[in-house]
């Protein structure tokens, strides 16, 4: 991964005291309002002195509650921060990406927050480009980053740079991989091999297989007959990493160290098999989630999708920015690649010039019950 230093003032580019008043809860009897709704371009008011910001999110269809979560996010965040100087209009992507993107355009939007799905994305981007106008998606999907196109989400090689990082502090230095067939393995594995070997480990074995059966079993067996390993990643979900784990290691033994991906993050599968019990994973902090979702339930009724942090971080960007953006200019989409980055509610991040996003993550291990935090998210980054 790229670097990791954020600058203290680069923290107070989103201000400690948003991010706060982004966890209060909003008195009842207020009246704010709803959140945003597609809105047809006839309907849409001239707004001389605000700048039109897209968001593309899926508002019917099965993602339709992960999307309206993540809308309602941005409305706490336009509330929270009481924005003056931005609109978001947002249009629902699961009719059609095309049609969304296109619309959105038309109504004279100059930056677009999402898709949410990474399919999503390069058709968005493609109808975007040409009008000059950037992406920030909230797929962790790093193969879809261009210098155009930013990627919010936590990605799997991030998550898998810093777990590498924390096993070698811990003493471990020869580790194995279990990866899927097919492009994301394709990306794990590539991941997994740059970070061990940046970190002055060695990878000694790895094993893949298909996904949908039973093959990781079998994956599993062959590597613990091949041995010599200290820890191995089982790059893949909860599920894969519980049927595989008892392959690996009994749940008294203490070697080899199992090692897992963001993915991982709010699994119970993970706590509930006994073969996990000591695994370490990385992902983004839950400190202020809490506080965040309270406020977030207070308004809307409902608690919101884990995801919906990053519709809120998204508008504390878009904000930031947006105290310097001139009207009727397209986005300065330099300023996303600022190497001092910004601070949200899931903590410190900041995108490479390629778009690829880099997040603080701070290190779990999965305990009986539950997860324990055993290396904190740095609060900023070291270079």
């Amino acid at each position: 991964m790229f670097g990791l230093r954020i600058d203290r003032r680069g923290l107070v580019l989103l201000g400690t005291a948003v991010l706060l008043a982004g966890c209060k809860v909003i008195p009842k009897g207020v009246d704010q309002p709803p959140p945003p709704e597609p809105t047809p371009s006839d309907a849409l008011p001239s707004d001389q002195n605000r700048q039109r910001i897209a968001l593309l999110v899926p508002l019917s269809g099965p993602e339709a509650a992960m999307g309206q979560s993540i809308a309602n996010a941005t409305t706490m965040a336009l509330l929270d921060t009481g924005a003056k100087t931005i609109r978001i209009t947002t249009y629902d992507t699961a009719p059609g990406p095309a049609a969304a993107a296109s619309q959105a355009l038309k109504d004279g939007n100059r930056l677009i927050l999402g898709p949410l799905l990474a399919d999503d994305v390069p058709t968005v981007a493609a109808i975007a480009r040409p009008a000059k106008v950037p992406l920030i998606s909230y797929t962790g999907d790093t193969s879809r980053a261009a210098r155009d196109t930013f990627v919010l989400g936590t990605s799997t090689e991030n998550s898998i740079d810093r777990v590498v990082a924390y096993a070698r502090s811990r003493g471990i230095s020869r580790f194995a991989l279990l990866a899927p067939k097919g492009a994301f393995g394709t990306r794990a594995s590539a991941a997994y091999a740059a970070a061990v070997q940046a970190s002055g480990g060695t990878l000694v074995s790895t094993q893949t297989y298909d996904r949908g059966n039973r093959s990781i079993i079998s994956a599993a067996t062959r590597l613990k007959a091949k041995g010599g390993y200290d820890a191995v990643l089982i790059a893949d979900s909860a599920k894969f990493a519980a049927m595989a784990a008892p392959q690996l290691k009994s749940a008294a033994a203490t070697a080899p160290r199992i090692l897992g991906t963001d993915m991982w993050s709010g699994e119970l599968a993970v706590s509930k098999t006994p073969a996990l019990r000591g695994a370490w994973f990385a992902g983004v902090s839950d400190m202020r989630f809490a506080r965040f979702a309270e406020s977030y339930k207070a308004r809307f009724g409902a608690a919101p999708y884990r995801m919906a942090t990053f519709g809120y971080d998204s508008v504390l960007l878009t904000v930031r920015i947006a105290r310097d953006w001139r009207l009727n200019t397209p986005f300065p989409v330099a300023r996303l690649a600022d190497r001092d980055g910004f601070l949200g509610l899931d903590g410190p991040f900041r995108f490479a010039p390629t778009g690829i996003g880099e997040r603080a993550l701070e290190v779990r291990e999965a305990r009986v019950g539950g997860f324990t935090v055993v290396s904190a998210a740095p609060e900023k980054f070291a270079d």
